[in-house]
């Protein structure tokens, strides 16, 4: 793991010694194992590396075979590291000394430009071909870690970090409008659907699943699509398909937790972190360490508000979960000192950027933070689950079954879901034609449009999301057909590889999501939807596969999910009299008068005067109002 850095003058100048200081100076704040700098005339690499794998240490970053004229640095970790080398056909005795970053130099070597059709993990890297005078950079599939570049009068210059690039003299600091606009409009989760833009206007990303070619014929981006969504896996059991699942999520588990420290992992009650737990440290046993697990739980004091179905505290499924896994050593973590507003000026200094997450920001940051004191250097999550091996809800299938007039297979479904569930059969049907015949939505429970009309206009942002199939209002509400596609082919979905990188950094600590392993998406995607629901039963295929490997408690729960951030509002009453001075600061600012629209949000504002009400943590009008405080805090800050 490392942050990289570099810049190429394609006009042949060469390149101030003090620049390239510049650059890895932004990288300081972080621990290091080692630092190197590289300075060929007109081309500078730095790297400033930490050490997570066997094969990284003593790594020499960047590095350059002179034979055929390749230089790389890198920010990778590779997985499929036996099936490449098998491909290079380069002998058993030899793999253990190759590291990832030369790994990828040799199947560039082999393979050119279509080197990332061959390797799976998390990566973003950049090669000087110096014999065809390219530079070449690449970006994993899901963009888990980040690649920023800056491109103007011949000059060229890419970082893992913004603040890299803002070092240089030549660099201008400008907000960027269009950014701005679209964080504000967007009611989802991600900031943007400009998939190389920043915040910063003038330096941009490399998006996930792109390549980056820089020559003398400019700069050229491309997508390389990493998933082939027409394959299909067919079996003739159900047994057949729990095999050959789980033989690959073990191999996928097994290949992300190569360290040469502590492997942890966040724990739920839920399955997707259960299942992951299960294998890592059935695994780890073999070689006897244990696996450290983080749990966030409820502060002190919290009564449980949550409607009936869900659980803010999850301890009694997690516990369950740790008892008959074994070989864990559990953490329970309350972070009774923090909540979502106090850490807003520390996440802005970490991950560069507004951002929209705020409800579980205090505990992600602290179990990090939690990690990082047991030494743990890998640290496992299941956050794509929902889209990959938990995939599966019951009535969007059966809502697929009615318009494809799939009679039979529909009433069988239902009858089963009638006796597993106990729902009425009248009742079944009517949700089923519901979801088949229209898009459900809540006008009442819609996003505050907060936006200034005439910042909308000037960058024709309605517009934009219009095009996109966005809606604005936050109301509609998707199905999981839906949201997987979303997911995995709308690449706007997948932005928060800023987060994991700078918080990976500041720790010494790599977030790895087997559930987002390119060869999970790939497999998964490629089942018939029948094994993810059936038999009345959804999220199917991961029940059936953790058959004892997890309690029952857990894997058959169907009452009870998890509501993490419930007690965000209780955590935040002693510090509500400083939250309301700096929401009425912002109002009355001129920061943001030409982005927000200050009537709309002066009565949003007004209602939380005297109110603390618990379930304001997830209330959409809360939500924008958080979002444009975080933005106002960002830019006070930064400009």
């Amino acid at each position: 793991m490392s942050a990289i850095a570099g810049i190429y003058h394609l006009n042949m100048e060469p390149i101030p010694i003090e620049h390239s200081k510049l650059m890895m100076s932004a990288f300081a704040k972080f621990p290091s194992d080692n630092i190197e700098l590289l300075h060929q005339d007109n081309l500078f690499f730095g790297c400033h590396a930490q050490w997570i794998t066997p094969e990284s240490v003593g790594e020499k970053l960047p590095y350059s075979d002179y034979n055929c004229q390749l230089t790389i640095t890198a920010d990778a970790i590779i997985d499929n590291r036996n099936e490449v080398f098998n491909k290079l056909q380069i002998e058993n005795k030899d793999r253990s000394t190759i590291s990832d970053s030369r790994l990828i130099l040799l199947a560039y070597q082999k393979w050119g430009e279509k080197v990332i059709n061959q390797i799976v993990g998390d990566y973003a890297f950049f090669i000087w071909d110096a014999k065809n005078q390219i530079l070449f950079g690449a970006r994993d599939f899901s963009g888990s870690r980040t690649l920023y570049f800056h491109e103007k009068h011949q000059k060229f210059v890419f970082s893992t970090t913004i603040s890299s690039i803002l070092q240089l003299p030549f660099v201008d600091k400008k907000l960027n409008e269009q950014w701005v606009a679209e964080f504000l409009a967007i009611p989802d989760m991600f900031n943007t659907v400009s998939l190389t833009s920043t915040v910063y206007k003038g330096i941009q990303q490399l998006p996930p699943s792109h390549t980056i070619r820089v020559s003398s014929d400019g700069v050229i981006l491309s997508r390389f699509n990493a998933i082939d969504a027409k394959s299909q896996t067919i079996y003739k059991t159900n047994e057949e398909y729990e095999e050959a699942f789980k033989e690959l999520y073990n191999q996928t588990i097994n290949e992300q937790i190569r360290t040469i420290s502590n492997v942890g992992a966040h724990l739920s009650g839920g399955l997707d972190s259960g299942s992951i737990v299960s294998y890592a440290a059935n695994r780890l046993k073999t070689e006897n360490k244990p696996l450290y697990t983080f749990s966030y739980i409820p502060a002190d004091g919290f009564n449980d508000w949550t409607p009936r179905g869900r659980v803010a505290d999850e301890r009694p499924y997690i516990k369950s979960t740790v008892e008959h896994v074994g070989n864990i050593r559990d953490h329970y973590l309350k972070f009774n000192d923090r909540n979502p507003f106090s850490v807003i000026d520390d996440w802005l200094e970490t991950i560069e950027m507004p951002y929209k997450f705020f409800e579980n920001s205090y505990w992600m940051s602290g179990i990090y933070e939690e990690a990082n004191r047991s030494k743990v250097s890998l640290l496992l999550n299941g956050s794509k689950g929902n889209y990959t091996v938990s995939w599966g809800a019951a009535f969007d299938y059966y809502a697929v079954l009615f318009k494809k007039l799939k009679w039979v297979h529909l009433y069988n479904e239902i009858q089963s879901y009638h006796l597993f569930r106990g729902l009425g059969r009248k009742r079944i049907i009517e949700k089923v034609i519901n979801k088949a015949v229209r898009k459900s939505s809540n006008i009442n429970n819609s996003f505050p449009s907060v936006i200034n009309p005439t910042l909308a206009k000037q960058t024709k942002v309605l517009e934009v999301l219009e095009q996109n199939n966005i809606d604005f209002t936050g109301s509609s509400i998707s199905n999981t057909y839906e949201a997987r596609n979303n997911q995995f082919h709308k690449l706007y979905h997948r932005g928060n590889g800023h987060t994991l990188t700078n918080f990976s950094l500041r720790y010494k600590l790599w977030n790895r999501d087997p559930t987002n392993d390119l060869r999970i998406v790939r497999f998964c995607l490629s089942l018939p939807d029948s094994q993810f629901v059936q038999n009345g039963i959804d999220r199917s295929l991961i029940r059936r596969s953790t058959k004892g490997l997890l309690p029952d408690k857990v894997r058959m729960n169907y009452q009870h999910r998890g509501a993490q951030g419930a007690d965000g509002i209780y955590r935040m009453s002693n510090v509500w009299d400083s939250f309301l001075t700096d929401l009425h600061e912002m109002i009355e600012s001129p920061l943001l008068a030409e982005f927000l629209h200050i009537p709309t949000l002066k009565k949003v504002i007004s209602k939380y005067k005297e109110n603390e009400e618990p379930a304001l943590i997830f209330d959409p009008s809360f939500k924008m109002t958080m979002r444009c405080l975080i933005l106002y805090k960002f830019i006070k800050k930064k400009f």
